[in-house]
């Protein structure tokens, strides 16, 4: 989904270019809610992911989710990721976009947060499988009730296996 890669020569910074369509990732017309298609959540982690590679922070520490990227029916989006120069313990990342072609557009950014290098600890276990005391959810027919809430899966998004619920926790399998 990225491109070129430029490192900023005054921060020590880089910016990671792309272009996204329904026309160039088709897989993206899987995903509709409330009768757009938007790039999901994890292709904006993707996105951030690897940028973080390209600098040496391949760890996603805190993403956060400012604005849906909206995909067009014809044309496409330009998309930036920006990381910040390292300093003493991460990165910064932020995804944007504008409409192709609109170079007098302002750029919407999409999410912010930070890398960093190394592993970052999850804060919980779950070495036992399903996790103990969770109660079994049904998940047939989880895609009905979701497009009668407004969210189109396509074939590409329907990877709900299994979940549970553990008082406010929910679990799932996603294949």
């Amino acid at each position: 989904m990225l491109g070129a890669v430029v490192a900023l020569p005054d921060s020590g910074g880089v910016v990671l270019t792309g272009r996204l369509s329904v026309e160039a990732q088709p897989w993206l017309a899987d995903h509709v809610v409330l009768g757009r298609t938007l790039l999901p959540g994890t292709g904006l982690v993707e996105l951030a992911l690897t940028a973080g590679e390209a600098v040496g922070c391949a760890t996603l520490d805190e993403l956060t989710l400012a604005a849906p990227l909206v995909l067009p029916e014809q044309g496409a989006v330009q998309v930036r990721v920006v990381v910040g120069p390292q300093d003493a313990d991460h990165r910064t990342v932020a995804v944007y976009s504008r409409p192709e072609g609109a170079e007098d557009a302002s750029w919407t950014t999409h999410a912010s947060g930070f890398l960093v290098e190394g592993v970052v600890s999850a804060g919980f276990d779950l070495v036992q499988w399903p996790p103990v005391g969770a109660e079994v959810v049904p998940v047939e027919g989880a895609y009905e009730v979701f497009r009668e809430r407004g969210y189109g899966y396509g074939p590409v998004f329907r990877g709900l296996r299994a979940a549970w619920r553990r008082g406010e926790e929910l679990f799932a399998e996603v294949a």
